[in-house]
């Protein structure tokens, strides 16, 4: 099996796959996102199947869309790349799925912006449409604020601020749960807990085993195939209602959940990339 492995940055994450590629005896090439340019004319490529674990979304975008229009299989694809990657695909998604999720309103300008929040309700939570590590979301409390934020976003001009992601605001009691999808199973879980309303670990929150229940992993493999499926980690609230998937992450960073949960995270990557080959491998003979 030729495997390449996608990334840019050398991480925690990175070096553990890699040491578990190794323990294992298995070769794999780094494929590295700043040397990398393509020939477009070009349909054969080196590795029988990519591991993607790039840092940058529109370079694995993009790399991901390339390799899978020329038979290469990759973990995860092009399209739940693309649908993991924005916001509103991602809740569209899983609205279309029947996975319960908050509710959300996607709008175009500040003025249909203002009264669809009016109408959910305050407060309400603006988020980027593309954007990760809990960077430029608000709670917005009241009109006031609502009018500034959605003046920011008009004038930033960004296409990052150009569609207006409005979604309920959800009381997480402090903490939310990251739970980690390989496959069909959700392998362990995290609470993140933090006195902040974000709870990102890359924003602070400290982390705590979660026992994977059968509701939490119904729901999270639920949200998991909705999108595409693959290696995916799977955000969700707890509510009075139940629990609701908030978002679903497309390349996950798992170093501070590894002794938390007890589970080699990177080794079950390791097991279901291999998997993927040696069916990739199995079609080819």
């Amino acid at each position: 099996m030729r495997l390449g492995v996608l990334c840019s940055i050398v991480r925690t994450e990175e070096k553990l796959i890699f040491q578990a590629l190794r323990k294992r005896g298995v070769s794999f090439e780094k494929i590295d996102d700043r040397e990398l340019s393509f020939d477009l004319h070009r349909q054969d490529f080196p590795w029988d199947v990519v591991l993607e674990r790039a840092v940058n979304h529109a370079r694995a975008l993009h790399t991901l869309k390339l390799f899978n229009d020329r038979g290469v299989p990759t973990i995860n694809t092009w399209d739940v790349a693309n649908l993991c990657g924005d916001k509103v695909l991602t809740s569209n998604a899983l609205v279309g799925a029947k996975v319960p999720t908050p509710k959300t309103i996607v709008a175009y300008t500040p003025k249909s912006a203002l009264a669809a929040i009016e109408v959910m309700g305050y407060p309400v939570v603006l988020k980027p449409a593309v954007g990760s590590w809990g960077r430029l979301i608000a709670r917005v409390t009241d009109r006031h604020a609502a009018e500034a934020l959605l003046e920011h976003k008009q004038i930033l001009g960004s296409y990052h601020h150009s569609i207006f992601y409005i979604q309920e605001y959800v009381e997480k009691a402090g903490r939310d749960i990251r739970a980690f999808v390989v496959g069909d199973e959700t392998i362990c879980a995290i609470y993140r807990i933090s006195d902040h309303w974000i709870t990102n670990t890359a924003r602070g929150a400290t982390t705590a085993n979660c026992p994977v229940t059968d509701e939490l992993n119904a729901i999270c493999v639920a949200a998991a195939r909705a999108v595409g499926g693959g290696v995916l980690a799977v955000d969700v609230f707890e509510t009075e209602h139940g629990l609701q998937v908030n978002e679903v992450n497309y390349t996950m960073e798992f170093r501070n959940s590894i002794d938390v949960t007890g589970v080699a995270i990177h080794e079950r990557i390791v097991d279901y990339t291999l998997t993927v080959g040696e069916a990739v491998a199995a079609t080819a003979q």
